[in-house]
């Protein structure tokens, strides 16, 4: 009896145990798994709250104000936007109207002559249509600068104006400001547009891309290239800090709209990295001087010659993105800050483990 007491008991104590050590084992399991996952859902290391320290951005409707001048008395109104816009009417007049702000009636005579004008009827119609309402646009502006002023708070944050310019000039900006023309962004479709020389960038016109540029505008304003080089591998990866911070502070958008590609062009970049790197590094161009030949990688293009007639446009700076990408996933303890300071482009693209 005893010794088949102890057997029972031991055999209790046993099966406990063994429950017990299972049930642990699944908890750790269970726990592991929601590590994993939630780092699967958390792959930028930056994310901040946006609600915390928010800077709220404000668009100045100076192309609203504009359009909706009365051509009856237009001196009135002209009026009424040096009082709303005494500084930016300033530039407006130099660049856009080219002539001094100073001389009023050259102004009012002017803007009469754009509003009366029947080229620009449509474009200036469509305009008040599309940017109608545009919280959406300030919303995705404002979580972006409030990006920016966490981490890097020292950097004074531009005011924001829309205006037109009857598809003269897509920006404008300075230390103050930074403007862009809504008239430039009324739909790939729009009729006007295919009037255009670069049919090429006609996609990019479109509602949607505007908070993008505006944004990437305010960063490319934020960092100049310091490179006593200027290699094609300078180029390179300095645009693809930039563009590896777009994409750190606008974690919404999807990559293709950041870089300014359609879906095809996005999908084409992606199945041929390798060969791309391959041909650069193949023909000696990553450390190339020569300007020439940096302007057909770097700048917008129908295609990028140096690569392939099927190529989308601007491959230097699609291949830097996933180098200075790959350089930030390998380098974990890199802040932004320490990566956009950093001109060292040789030692980051060796320190990429970079192999597409």
């Amino acid at each position: 009896m005893q010794i088949h007491f102890a057997f029972a008991l031991f055999s209790d104590m046993y099966n406990t145990s063994y429950k017990m050590k299972k049930r642990n084992s699944l908890f750790i399991l269970l726990g592991f798994t929601i590590l994993i996952l939630s780092s699967c859902q958390k792959s930028n290391r930056f994310e901040i709250d946006t609600t915390k320290n928010r800077v709220e951005v404000k668009i100045h409707r100076f192309d609203k104000d504009l359009l909706s001048i009365d051509t009856t008395n237009v001196k009135k109104s002209v009026d009424s936007l040096y009082k709303h816009y005494p500084e930016f009417i300033q530039d407006f007049s130099d660049n856009i109207l080219d002539t001094a702000a100073t001389d009023t009636v050259a102004v009012c005579n002017l803007v009469r002559l754009y509003l009366m004008d029947s080229t620009f009827t449509l474009a200036n119609k469509k305009t008040l249509e599309t940017f109608k309402e545009i919280s959406d646009i300030e919303t995705k502006v404002s979580n972006a600068y409030t990006y920016i002023h966490h981490y890097f708070p020292n950097v004074k944050l531009p005011e924001v104006y829309f205006y037109v310019s009857g598809l003269n000039r897509a920006i404008m900006m300075n230390d103050k400001f930074i403007a862009i023309g809504t008239d430039f962004y009324l739909g790939n479709d729009f009729p006007m547009y295919k009037n255009l020389n670069y049919d090429y960038l006609i996609y990019n016109m479109r509602r949607e891309c505007l908070a993008t540029d505006l944004v990437s505008t305010t960063l490319f304003r934020m960092f100049v290239m310091d490179s006593p080089d200027y290699r094609l591998l300078d180029n390179m990866l300095f645009r693809g800090k930039v563009m590896y911070l777009l994409s750190v502070i606008m974690p919404e958008e999807k990559p293709e709209l950041l870089m300014g590609y359609t879906p095809e062009q996005w999908k084409w970049s992606k199945k041929y990295e390798k060969e791309i790197w391959a041909n650069i590094i193949d023909k000696k161009h990553l450390f190339s001087t020569d300007l020439i030949l940096i302007r057909k990688y770097m700048n917008e293009a129908p295609f990028t010659a140096p690569v392939s007639q099927e190529s989308p446009g601007r491959l230097g700076t699609y291949v830097g993105w996933q180098i200075v990408k790959s350089y930030m996933d390998k380098n974990v303890r890199v802040s932004l800050t320490d990566l956009m300071s950093d001109n060292n482009y040789q030692k980051m693209l060796e320190n990429s483990g970079y192999r597409p």
